[in-house]
């Protein structure tokens, strides 16, 4: 795609590297750094050796890509860190691609702030966090977002109704038209505080790049699990950091009492509920537009594309060529998939050694008791249905299981039914855990529970959690 849009969609932006899901894992500061410049890295390294794209196509090739991070509470941590990632980027361009045009080397980004700090309880604390991130990627002006996007206050709660919506949107206009934010030049440069931070953000980076670099590089630090198990790791951290109060959190576990919230007091009725027959409404207008188009063509095209992906011709042309006839994204991508099968991302829950400092000992003891009472020790399957990726929190409790003498059994993101529940069969496990954050909970539970019954395993205990409703009905 990068070749293609070299010579056909200069301006088009056709990487953006997204690090805004390394922080939402857990990744510190100095991880996010790492692991997003080593994918840039990665890809601008791969595009560079393919002999399809001239050679003197290649600086304005790395000046088109783009960056997605995240900015989480910490203001001055993180306004040092979009620092460091400007001087880093623009370092690395020149040193390791020669790029002598300082316009080539601009770290350009857009910023989602930072969902993972959000809370259920006393959601409308999160308007204070959210303007707080969001200053973090705007006051510094030599590292100032391209774009910003700024959660809801109750995405802890459930999708955010439009009103929601707006109330960040006249956020992000307050600070841009209201404040004199913008009619000033940079406010940190000379600031010896400032460039401490950033320099120690910067070695820190650069000593894992290195790390990385040794394993062979992006790819096979993915494909070793190594990034993912340090995700975990550092979630993990940041999470008991909260359990034992060392890491405050405002209406979690320090100030926690409220009086009542006027937002909040119907909490069904604070998030937005998707009405059920929009669905099916979806489903009807598929089945319609696969109706109304030219099958044959449709056939001819999936396999015109299966071929050039069989053969390493460059797969843009065939695509586009599917799209024009009416392929759809789901026989586009079944289409790649018969070619180059599904990937399946390592977990990063490991088989360590359980954790001593937890204060699990009177658990840990108990489950103890029960596997001496099974014969085995219990077996606990999380299982993460549906299509969101949001896998810290199963991730979580897939640890903590662990961590408290269960034998887990997680297999990663976006499983069907079927699949948790072949995967509970096969293990003859003794409880199953749901993790849903896509608001889809009735559905999934429901075709859950109907697929445990067909297996012959209704009467293991089926657990949910996620972002559920408060009046969400008994499947």
């Amino acid at each position: 795609m990068v070749v293609f849009c070299a010579d056909h969609l200069p301006k088009w932006n056709p990487t953006n590297v997204c690090s805004y899901h390394l922080q939402e894992a857990g990744a510190t500061p100095e991880e996010e750094l790492a692991f997003a410049l080593a994918t840039a890295i990665e890809v601008l390294d791969r595009v560079r050796a393919n002999p399809a794209l001239d050679a003197a196509d290649f600086p304005r090739v790395v000046g088109r890509i783009s960056f997605f991070v995240n900015a989480g509470i910490r203001f001055v941590t993180e306004m040092c860190k979009m620092r460091a990632f400007t001087e880093l980027w623009d370092e690395i361009c020149r040193t390791r691609y020669g790029i002598t045009e300082a316009r080539y080397r601009r770290f350009r980004y857009g910023v989602q702030v930072n969902s993972l700090g959000l809370t259920e309880q006393q959601p409308e604390n999160n308007v204070y966090r959210i303007l707080l991130e969001a200053m973090a990627v705007v006051l510094s002006k030599s590292a100032r977002a391209r774009a910003v996007q700024l959660p809801a206050w109750n995405e802890a709660m459930g999708l955010p109704r439009e009103w929601d919506q707006q109330w960040s949107l006249r956020l992000q206009q307050i600070l841009a038209f209201e404040t004199d934010l913008l009619d000033y030049g940079d406010l940190f440069d000379g600031s010896p505080v400032v460039a401490e931070k950033v320099s120690a953000l910067k070695a820190a980076a650069y000593a894992e790049l290195a790390r990385i670099e040794a394993m062979g590089g992006a790819v096979a630090a993915i494909e070793s699990g190594y990034m993912k198990r340090r995700l975990v790791e550092s979630n993990t951290r940041r999470l008991r950091a909260i359990e034992s109060g060392e890491q405050m959190v405002v209406g979690v576990n320090a100030y926690i009492d409220s009086a009542p919230s006027p937002l909040t007091g119907e909490a069904d009725e604070a998030i937005m509920t998707v009405d059920p027959g929009v669905e099916q409404a979806q489903i009807d207008a598929l089945h319609l537009w696969r109706a109304n188009r030219d099958e044959a063509a449709v056939v001819e095209a999936l396999s015109a594309l299966k071929a050039a992906a069989l053969s390493g011709d460059n797969i843009m042309p065939p695509s586009i060529a599917a799209a024009k006839i009416g392929v759809t994204t789901g026989e586009w991508a079944a289409a790649l998939r018969s070619v180059f099968g599904e990937y399946r991302a390592p977990t990063g829950v490991g088989a360590g050694a359980l954790a001593k400092d937890r204060g699990l000992a009177i658990i840990q003891a108990e489950i103890s008791d029960l596997a001496q009472h099974l014969g085995r020790r219990p077996k606990f399957l999380v299982g993460k249905p549906g299509l969101d990726g949001h896998s810290n929190g199963a991730e979580q409790i897939a640890t903590a299981a662990r961590d408290c003498g269960f034998e887990v059994v997680y297999e990663g993101i976006r499983l069907t039914p079927a699949r948790i529940v072949n995967a509970a069969l096969e293990e003859g496990v003794h409880v199953i855990g749901l993790s849903i954050l896509s608001g889809s909970h009735t559905v999934l539970v429901e075709e859950v529970l109907a697929q445990m019954n067909k297996a012959g395993i209704g009467d293991v205990p089926l657990v949910v959690g996620g972002s559920s409703r408060p009046k969400m009905p008994n499947a």
